[in-house]
């Protein structure tokens, strides 16, 4: 399926959208001051190491520490201290302890608290979490990912002939130099020798660079930066199958132009630059997408819905038939409903980067054949998204619990925030309740015994109006008790469950 790549180019943002046959299947966003730290490097600090749970917490210059795992950590980060870039030498490749708990050794025997190491990020900070990081270096190019830390050469599982695995990978292990790995990856398919010479060299100069400003740096320091969003996308995701390549700032078609004449040449003739009126995004109604996808309620073409709930937890994912009522049995219309209700989920899943474990009810289903059907159809979805994911066979009550790996922050975490009002829970206290609160906290002063010849209670004006309306006779009684006059006032400026009381 032939796909199209939309870019948004803004001051100090940028937007990009992957369409395959019209429909939107990615989208990545970037701020300039939010740019986003995976794939960087840096020279970082051991701030504290914890056996116990097999893991370190490191300072690389982020607002809150980053996590590094043991399976993460070099035997030894200080080759890349004996690195004399006047010579040229490079360190020899520095392996992963063997996987197991039985063979690795404890972390506090690897690293030590205060020692400087080189360490890149693996996965960006998410919500309350810090960056996580490793030692295993990658780097990519556009045929080649260069792994310093390995040996070994290997092919992405994308390429299915056995035959060309092969010969890229006997091309690659005859250019790459002694003690170097490389994953050959999925756009290399077909490429020739002088491709693969040409990216080797520039990820050995690049590595070169690396470790020099590594030396020449005091931790925490960043030594390399990630591409931007926009080449990141090129780098990554160009392939034969992309037939236009849109972006709609003269900036940013000039820098774009250039680097695929000179780096890609055979994809300059399918830039193009967006000069209608209307805004790129909605020419190709990538807007109402992203609006879709922050919305918490998803409509099925049926007149079923979804409702999609994130929490700090888990994601909740609820399928209801709506307005569907089908032709046929009642069991016939949720079935269908269920199977819809698949497509939908997982493509939200994909275009919202939806991540950790998900909990989806599906409507009940009297029959097992029919449950299993449900279960399959979502596998079969799911072999479509490139994150991993586990799923469990879907319960007698239509629960089915699965985990998707998180790699980025999520849309909705992105481009949106907590709400001020209610702290993120969607709700607030009734306005009855607050009444009553706020009654309660007025018969305090009879029970204290205090004579004051009259209180004033400043309220929310909804609340205000509700005393006046709805509760104008219990406001009454409530001065009789007290034989005091209570005056409210309405403050435009408070929360809706905020009062005060004060004496007069």
């Amino acid at each position: 399926m032939s796909r199209e790549i939309i870019i948004n180019q803004a001051l100090q943002e940028t937007r990009v959208a992957v369409m395959e046959g019209g429909v939107v299947t990615e989208l990545y966003h970037e701020r300039e001051r939010e740019r986003g730290v995976v794939g960087n490097i840096y020279k970082g600090k051991v701030l504290k190491v914890l056996p116990g749970m097999e893991s370190a917490f490191v300072d690389i210059g982020l607002e809150k520490a980053s996590f590094l795992y043991v399976d993460d950590v070099l035997q030894d980060f200080s080759v890349y201290d004996d690195y004399d870039e006047g010579n040229g030498d490079r360190p020899a490749p520095v392996h992963s302890h063997p996987k197991g708990k039985d063979k690795r050794p404890p972390i506090d025997q690897l690293i030590k608290e205060g020692q400087e190491i080189l360490v890149q990020v693996s996965k960006g900070p998410i919500g309350t979490k810090g960056a996580r990081i490793t030692g295993h270096i990658s780097l990519p190019g556009r045929n080649l990912v260069f792994m310093p830390t390995m040996e070994n050469v290997g092919v992405s599982r994308q390429i299915s002939d056995d035959s060309e695995r092969q010969r890229l990978k006997s091309i690659v292990n005859n250019l790459k130099p002694d003690k170097s790995g490389f994953i050959i990856r999925t756009v290399a398919e077909g490429r020739a020798e002088e491709e693969f010479r040409s990216d080797i060299n520039f990820l050995l100069s690049l590595w070169d660079t690396i470790l020099q400003r590594y030396n020449e740096s005091k931790a925490p320091a960043e030594v390399y930066q990630d591409l931007s969003i926009t080449f990141r996308v090129i780098r990554d995701l160009l392939s034969r199958d992309v037939r236009r390549l849109v972006v709609d700032d003269d900036e940013a078609f000039g820098d774009i132009n250039r680097f695929l004449r000179a780096y890609l040449p055979r994809y300059a003739s399918i830039l193009e630059r967006h000069r209608r009126r209307e805004p790129v995004f909605e020419h190709y109604g990538v807007e109402e997408v992203i609006d879709r996808a922050l919305s918490q309620k998803i409509w099925l073409k049926s007149g079923g819905y979804l409702v999609i709930n994130q929490t700090e937890a888990l994601t909740a994912v609820d399928v209801n038939t709506g307005r569907y009522v089908g032709k046929a049995s009642h069991e016939e219309t949720i079935l269908k409903t269920n199977l819809e209700a698949v497509q939908e989920l997982v493509y939200q899943l994909k275009l919202r980067n939806i991540g950790g474990i998900i909990i989806i009810d599906f409507i009940d289903m009297e029959s097992s054949q029919n449950r299993q059907r449900v279960y399959q159809a979502l596998k079969e979805e799911l072999k479509h998204d490139k994150a991993r994911s586990k799923i469990l066979q879907i319960s007698e009550i239509g629960l089915v619990e699965m985990t998707r790996k998180r790699d980025r922050e999520n849309l909705e975490r992105l481009l949106s925030a907590r709400c001020p009002y209610c702290s993120g829970t969607g709700r607030i206290k009734s306005m009855s309740t607050i009444v009553f609160e706020m009654f309660r906290e007025i018969d305090r002063y009879r029970q204290q015994n205090r004579k004051p010849s009259g209180l004033t209670v400043n309220v929310h004006p909804d609340i205000a109006d509700y005393l006046h309306d709805e509760e104008r006779e219990t406001l009454e009684r409530l001065q009789g008790v007290l034989g005091q006059r209570i005056n409210v006032r309405a403050v435009d400026s408070f929360h809706h469950e905020q009062f005060e009381i004060f004496e007069f």
